[in-house]
């Protein structure tokens, strides 16, 4: 997978901001118990979860689930930190 680049963002002033609130999405099976699954590895990495803002939906055949949540990064480096620790895990297929 290749790494996300932000250098022409950054140039323009333009792009995510840290420290700052952002939301991420991730989807996988619909009976790995992802709701509680995701905050949970968020957490793990040190990051702030915001529970409150977690949504989940089935796909039509209910083979899978999305899970929405919103966190705080202090860094870029956390950011990048949540996506691949997500994708890292074998029940996750997917982060948005």
């Amino acid at each position: 997978m290749r790494e996300i680049d932000f250098s022409d963002a950054q140039k323009d002033g333009k792009g995510f901001q840290f420290p700052g609130e952002f939301e991420i999405t991730a989807i996988g099976s619909a009976t790995a118990g992802l709701d509680k699954h995701v905050p949970a590895l968020l957490h793990a990495i040190g990051l702030e979860v915001l529970h409150e803002t977690l949504t989940t939906k089935l796909t039509p055949a209910g083979n899978y689930q999305s899970v929405t949540v919103s966190f705080v990064a202090p860094s870029r480096e956390k950011y990048l930190e949540a996506h691949s620790t997500l994708r890292a895990d074998e029940n996750i297929r997917f982060t948005m």
